[in-house]
């Protein structure tokens, strides 16, 4: 893919700027109860009801994540929806014991991953500048970059699922070689974490623990 140029490159350039003048203009910020619902009243979740979702939901989902900002715009996260009997005997092999109803009682769990490979696909996704020679044959910059952006994919993930009227559970507690064996044997693909979503049963929550106040946590320089 040829990136823009020349006349092309400023009426893109321009319709850009115009296009964020008017979201502005258009909502200059959420409201107080649409940033309860996605992070300041949110829970996470161990128990699901037995709602179903849609696969157009799911798609959905995806087209709101795939807009969160990435370095380079790498995008290096890659989605696996496990929603079948069958995947989730595969996955459940990978589960510490506590964890294995709260899986299989959602709907869908996501394997959050991330691809090695992804900067093979910069000139897509970065076509105005290769920059494909500061990854290639650099395993350790690889693995940094894919991580951390993955790691950012899967928290749009879960921000954008509670706005659309999901609910989330993310999950650590699991054997990522178990799954990279079960899942992505002989590909450049990596796990990093699980995240159930679904329609929360919330008759499972405990009360919210705690959080730190500003300045326990927070600096000015």
């Amino acid at each position: 893919m040829n990136a823009p140029t020349g006349k092309d490159l400023e009426i893109k350039r321009a319709k850009a700027q115009e296009d964020h003048r008017a979201l502005r203009g258009r909502i200059d910020r959420l409201s107080s109860d649409a940033i309860d619902l996605i992070l300041r009243d949110a829970r996470s979740h161990y128990a699901w009801s037995k709602k179903p979702i849609a696969d157009e939901l799911v798609q959905e989902l995806y087209d709101i994540t795939i807009n969160g900002p990435t370095s380079m715009n790498t995008l290096p996260a890659r989605f696996v929806f496990v929603k079948t009997p069958e995947g989730k005997e595969r996955l459940a092999k990978s589960l510490k014991p506590q964890n294995v109803g709260k899986m299989m009682g959602a709907p869908i769990t996501a394997i959050i991953a991330h691809d090695m490979d992804f900067w093979k696909e910069l000139p897509f996704l970065f076509p105005h500048d290769d920059r494909r020679h500061l990854f290639d044959g650099n395993t350790a910059y690889c693995e940094d970059t894919a991580y951390r952006n993955g790691t950012l994919q899967g928290a749009y993930f879960m921000i954008a699922a509670r706005a659309l009227g999901l609910d989330v559970g993310a999950m650590s507690g699991f054997s990522n070689a178990i799954v990279d064996e079960e899942f992505f044997a002989g590909t450049t693909l990596k796990s990093n974490f699980l995240c159930n979503i679904g329609y929360a049963d919330e008759t499972a929550l405990f009360q919210k623990l705690p959080r730190f106040a500003f300045d326990q946590v927070c600096s000015f320089a």
